[in-house]
């Protein structure tokens, strides 16, 4: 027996600010409660193209063509049926959302200036984990399935590409990254507005190992290509710089840090850059790579004998 659920009262009880404001939809004022701005389901082309009317629940993009309520909305940008969106919504509202008016939602929408990631609140299906492209890379099915990483088959801005979940240190789901697994620009996509300088990649899992000491490298396949490796703590930048609430969120779980990123001039300048902010804080090791070498370009046996044996450069914790 289907589990039966009233569209017209889902449409009519959940805001559809409050999920442009989850899905971290950045739009611009046109009117009153009227907001445009990039469309979240097709790519985004079109700075103006996709509309929301906050009054009547509502929205449109003139680009893709795609519209409707508040069902349509997350039916398109989670790739599920209208019934299956329903249900979600249903569940959410009976636990209920968070209550919050359309104009102060809407106030967000433009003006939010918090930095803190919210969980999302739902996973993307139909993500296929045994895409040619990981296997291209050096990552084995099951460092894919660990990590939930796979080329996204539904509708929206990460269609085609591999999605790669991004969770905050307490494992909460926040944001997934969409990498081309072809030549299309941009190479890395994240959800508008959001702020790689809160998060670190894998700190839940790497803090979940006990292990006194975090390897830190510059991006995901760094990440993944260690975790595979057997290395039991690693964390990734997501870039090259390390910022106030990532050095925070490093120190309160690992006494020990060791940097490992990528043997290029840019890694080169990170890594001094970290040993100056980390030094007065903790024990640093740095790994230096070859020139033009990066971690994911290394076999797992070198990974782990690294690991097991690095020849550092040593700085100790100073009072």
């Amino acid at each position: 027996m289907q589990t039966w659920v009233d569209f017209a009262a889902i449409k009519q009880s959940v805001p559809l600010a409050s999920l442009l404001h989850r899905y971290q939809v950045k739009l611009r004022r046109s009117g009153p409660d009227q907001y445009r701005g990039f469309c979240p389901l097709h790519g985004g082309q079109g700075r103006d193209a996709f509309h929301a009317n906050l009054t009547r629940n509502v929205f449109h993009c003139f680009s893709c063509g795609a519209g409707g309520s508040v069902l349509d909305f997350v039916a398109a940008m989670e790739g599920c049926s209208l019934r299956e969106a329903a249900l979600r919504l249903a569940a959410e509202t009976a636990a209920p959302i968070p209550s919050v008016t359309a104009a102060s939602t809407a106030r967000q929408l433009v003006t939010r200036k918090s930095n803190v990631p919210a969980p999302l609140g739902f996973a993307l299906r139909g993500i296929d984990s045994s895409h040619p492209y990981l296997a291209s890379r050096g990552i084995q099915p099951a460092t894919a399935e660990h990590f939930g990483i796979g080329v996204y088959r539904g509708p929206g801005i990460f269609s085609g590409r591999l999605v790669i979940p991004i969770h905050n240190q307490r494992g909460e789901l926040i944001a997934y990254c969409g990498r081309a697994v072809d030549a299309s620009q941009p190479r890395y996509r994240f959800p508008s507005g959001f702020a790689k300088s809160e998060v670190l990649f894998n700190l839940h899992r790497a803090a979940a190992t006990a292990h006194q000491s975090a390897v830190v490298v510059e991006g995901f396949f760094d990440c993944l290509k260690l975790h595979q490796a057997g290395v039991p703590a690693v964390v990734a930048l997501m870039g090259t710089a390390l910022y106030e609430s990532q050095q925070r969120a490093l120190l309160q779980h690992f006494g020990h840090v060791i940097l490992m990123l990528d043997g290029d001039p840019a890694g080169r300048r990170a890594t001094a850059s970290l040993i100056h902010r980390l030094q007065p804080h903790t024990s640093v090791d740095v790994i230096h790579l070859p020139d033009g070498v990066q971690p994911d370009q290394l076999s797992a046996e070198a990974l782990l004998a690294i690991w097991h044996s690095p020849t550092t450069s040593v700085f100790h914790r100073t009072c």
